[in-house]
């Protein structure tokens, strides 16, 4: 038996931290999204930015209907894209993912913050019971990050994508309504050990 259910994952406006701000994608970010993503070209070869390239890559996030894309903003700077994704409102789930950031934040908190507005948006407003993350299966500094947001390793889905260079396998993780607690705790102190 199917239900209609629905979850509403989009915030009313910004979610702000102490480090990030996230906003919801608009037309008057591109430009300073683009500065933020040409730095450093390599760091998005795990992500679609490196496939679509910047404008068609924005352009589907803008466009998007069933993704929910944010600008990562620090000290009013533009300096990186996450977003909610395969949004399961029957199962109450969700993932987030095609996160990245300009180097320079690298450390800092602002991945973590971000992380931690988004997951508590998800389980606190939303009601979710599961936040789904996944990675390429090499890259072993975004796995490394999601165990140190709290996340579980899952496993490994053998061949699940065709990018343009090689065939992916990708490392799941999850966080579920039962971790939630655990995981805003040890996030917000990591968030007071960069912001204090």
């Amino acid at each position: 038996m199917h239900r209609d259910v629905s979850i509403d994952l989009r915030p009313d406006g910004p979610l702000d931290g102490r480090i990030v701000r996230l906003e919801p994608i608009d037309e008057r970010h591109r430009e300073g999204l683009r500065e933020a993503a040409e730095q450093e070209p390599q760091i998005h070869r795990f992500t679609n930015l490196y496939s679509l390239g910047f404008d068609r890559w924005f352009d589907v996030a803008l466009e998007s209907e069933s993704e929910i894309p944010f600008v990562v903003h620090v000290d009013g700077r533009p300096v990186g894209s996450t977003r909610y994704l395969n949004i399961e409102p029957f199962h109450r789930r969700a993932e987030i993912g095609w996160t990245w950031l300009e180097r320079g934040q690298w450390g800092t908190g602002a991945n973590i913050e971000a992380k931690l507005l988004l997951l508590e948006n998800a389980f606190e407003r939303a009601g979710l019971m599961r936040v789904e993350f996944k990675t390429d299966a090499r890259n072993l500094r975004v796995r490394g990050a999601l165990l140190g947001i709290g996340g579980t390793f899952e496993g490994i889905f053998r061949k699940h994508m065709v990018l343009p260079d090689s065939i992916r396998d990708s490392a799941w993780y999850a966080i579920v309504d039962d971790d939630w607690p655990r995981v805003k705790s040890m996030l917000e102190q990591k968030v007071e050990r960069h912001a204090g």
